[in-house]
């Protein structure tokens, strides 16, 4: 169907990521399905939310499905590891947003009729997400002939998959829909009295210039503080559901890494010696680059400084088909053929007209429609209204394809050989990733000496035996080393360096180790004390070019920490409490008698500092940083007052106002305003995730993936 993959498209990652359609549907494998005792619901169980469970062939299928739809928009055959875990992810926010916006719209009686749904898709004002795939290029109004088009044909000769597309499609814009009557519902019942407004209205107008006298908590050291076990376990049984923890694992382990050998490295440049006689002999440079080097040809030229110093001094000196190197560059053995030399201008003014193979349906058909446009405007048509007609570059068509001056590297490396080396208002075809492109270059800046350089590069990498050989020494330290005690003993004996990480059940990777996320599902499958053992039962683990062998060494389960875990940081509080304390008898004893800060900073070896402009809407004072406890103090201190200790974030303060300034701003009407837009953006953002909050949710993800 020409107007699915029209509107594919257009819709572009917005349908592939965002809104998470499915296209087609996912088989697993024979285990999975197969009526194993092993795979029972209960084992199977990937999501709960409420008590609804998801199991895991399902969330599978669908994580399967969207993979679909991404590699389709993004032309792609294969998915990295890093956009799994970004579909995985989409796929579980998802099924939160389905179950528990749909449970609380259905407790409250809302949903979405059929009527509404049809106006949402064929009415006067469309979901947007029919606005992005139906929206007409040319005049950017959402073309309703489209959508009846494409509908009817649904209906007629559409496949079971472009089926469950459009009824994917129609069940985000349902769910977009609830969740925007959910939104409005909680916003009506958010009301901003006058009262309320008027007094924000007050703290707004109401600024304060003070003077204020701080003792910092550091002034005072951790061994003058005393404080005992007592008053450290009598404040956290006060404060358990302040110390909750996730569940960690914590984890030491050393890594081998595999290097070149000198014996790789010497290998690496006898092979670019070896073929260099090939090189030399090939007439096409491109050709034998993009089959023989690791790195793709450069088509741009180079002034002399945008090259190395050594590779630029040899290439303005050298004649097409010299050659320099080998020379090593970002673990690179390279060797430079000279290919072009000539002068080119810096920058050029050019107009274009892009056609693109995946609207019109084929390569081919492309190339035949810019041959058409071409030919037509050779006989007389107008450039500009041809680009304007048929030019799929948006933002140049608007300007009759003009994309006004540009510099050398700024476009794609095809677009811009031929815009800088043809001839002034002479039409010419280039073909890029983005499609079929008809040139017209206008004008040329100041010409300057170019060269282009064909580079033969070998990454420097290590080789099978040196593989082999870094694996043997870690095989023997694996077998020798199988206990914590033995691993900890042969790490110091052998000075190898131990390194350390804490570890979320969820983690896709160890800090510093590529795609480990094998390593973070060992640490919670072992037993405290225990070397780590991957699928294979073996302690060493392979990383891109390093091997790994680590152990357990400490675990932490979800819930409140105990006493134990939450010492450090409960003594951290309550010192800083007493260090509170006893300064703010300091500044008391100071202060008494006194109405001058000048005179309390004396007695206190310090001085007095000023501030100037704060109001209650404040964030921060200057110098000073988030203290809101002064803040909310000065605001409604009585001038020529000094304030009692005030306990901050960084010490204890006494303030005194030295002015107050009021704002003239008697618009109670507009505050409140105000004030009723800022609940209802709120709404928006929080009204899920107060959802979520008091939804049962568990999150089995990490022992699938």
């Amino acid at each position: 169907m020409a107007t699915l993959q029209n509107i594919r498209n257009r819709g572009g990652l917005l349908v592939a990521i965002v809104i998470g359609l499915a296209l087609g549907a996912f088989i697993l494998g024979d285990m999975l399905n197969s009526g194993s005792k092993l795979m029972t619901p209960s084992k199977m169980k990937i999501l709960e939310i409420d008590g609804e469970s998801v199991q895991y062939p399902d969330f599978q299928r669908k994580v399967e499905e969207l993979s679909e739809v991404y590699k389709m928009n993004t032309q792609k055959t294969t998915i990295d590891e890093n956009t799994w875990e970004q579909i995985r992810e989409q796929v579980w926010q998802g099924y939160l947003q389905e179950n528990i916006i749909g449970n609380a719209t259905e407790k409250l009686g809302i949903g979405v009729t059929p009527d509404e749904l049809f106006d949402l898709v064929q009415g006067n004002n469309p979901h947007p997400i029919i606005q992005q795939l139906f929206k007409n290029p040319k005049t950017g109004a959402v073309d309703k002939s489209t959508i009846i088009q494409f509908l009817k044909s649904l209906e007629t000769n559409a496949t079971a998959q472009q089926k469950t597309y459009w009824l994917y499609i129609e069940s985000q814009i349902k769910l977009d829909r609830l969740r925007t009557k959910y939104n409005s519902l909680v916003s009506k019942g958010l009301d901003v009295t006058t009262e309320e407004a008027q007094k924000s209205l007050d703290a707004k107008n109401k600024n304060v210039n003070f003077q204020y006298v701080v003792l910092n908590y550091s002034t005072v050291s951790d061994a003058t503080v005393n404080v005992s076990d007592n008053e450290l376990k009598e404040y956290y049984n006060k404060h358990k559901d302040e110390y909750k923890q996730e569940k960690t694992r914590k984890i030491e382990y050393i890594t081998f890494e595999v290097l070149p050998s000198t014996s790789d490295i010497a290998n690496t440049q006898k092979w670019l010696n070896d073929i260099k006689p090939e090189f030399v002999a090939a007439t096409d440079n491109k050709q034998f680059v993009s089959v023989n080097s690791d790195l793709p040809y450069d088509l741009g030229f180079s002034k002399k400084e945008e090259l190395s110093p050594a590779l630029g001094v040899w290439a303005f000196s050298a004649q097409p088909g010299d050659f320099y190197g080998p020379y090593l560059e970002n673990n690179e053995y390279k060797l430079a053929k000279l290919d072009q030399f000539k002068m080119m201008p810096d920058s050029v003014e050019a107009s274009h007209i892009l056609i693109n193979p995946q609207t019109v349906g084929s390569i081919e058909k492309a190339k035949a429609k810019i041959d058409s446009i071409k030919r037509l405007i050779e006989f007389g048509a107008d450039f500009a209204v041809m680009a304007k007609k048929f030019s799929e570059d948006q933002g140049s068509a608007a300007k009759g394809g003009s994309l006004g001056w540009f510099k050398r590297k700024q476009m794609v490396p095809e677009f811009e050989e031929v815009a800088f080396t043809g001839e002034i208002n002479k039409l010419n075809i280039a073909y890029s990733r983005f499609g079929y492109h008809l040139i017209k270059t206008t004008k040329k800046g100041k010409e300057t000496n170019v060269v282009r350089i064909a580079i033969l590069a070998r990454k420097v990498e290590p080789s099978s035996d040196t593989y082999q050989k870094v694996y043997s020494e870690v095989s023997k330290f694996a077998s020798e080393n199988q206990t914590t005690e033995a691993f900890n003993k042969a790490v110091v004996a052998q000075k190898l360096d131990k390194k350390m990480a804490t570890l979320k059940e969820n983690d896709r990777e160890v800090p510093g180790l590529e795609s480990s996320r094998q390593f973070v599902k060992a640490a919670f499958n072992a037993d405290l004390g225990k070397i780590l053992v991957n699928n294979e039962n073996s302690t060493i683990f392979e990383f891109g070019n390093k091997f790994v062998i680590g152990d357990l060494t400490a675990t932490t389960e979800e819930g409140n920490s105990t006493f134990e875990e939450a010492k450090i940081r409960v003594d951290l509080v309550v010192r800083k409490e007493k260090k509170a304390q006893m300064l703010a008898d300091k500044l008391k004893s100071a202060a008494s008698g006194q109405s001058d800060l000048s005179s309390v900073a004396s007695k206190l070896s310090t001085e007095v500092k000023n501030a100037a402009g704060i109001n209650f809407n404040s964030y921060s004072i200057p110098a000073i940083g988030a203290e809101p406890a002064v803040i909310g103090t000065v605001c409604y201190l009585p001038e020529g007052k000094i304030s009692a200790p005030i306990e901050g974030n960084n010490g204890v303060y006494l303030a005194k106002i030295n002015t107050v300034t009021t704002n003239a701003d008697k618009d109670v009407k507009g505050e409140k305003k105000r004030l009723e837009q800022s609940l209802g953006y709120r709404v928006g953002s929080e009204a899920f995730e107060s959802l979520k909050k008091v939804a049962e949710i568990t999150d089995r993800r990490a022992k699938f993936y």
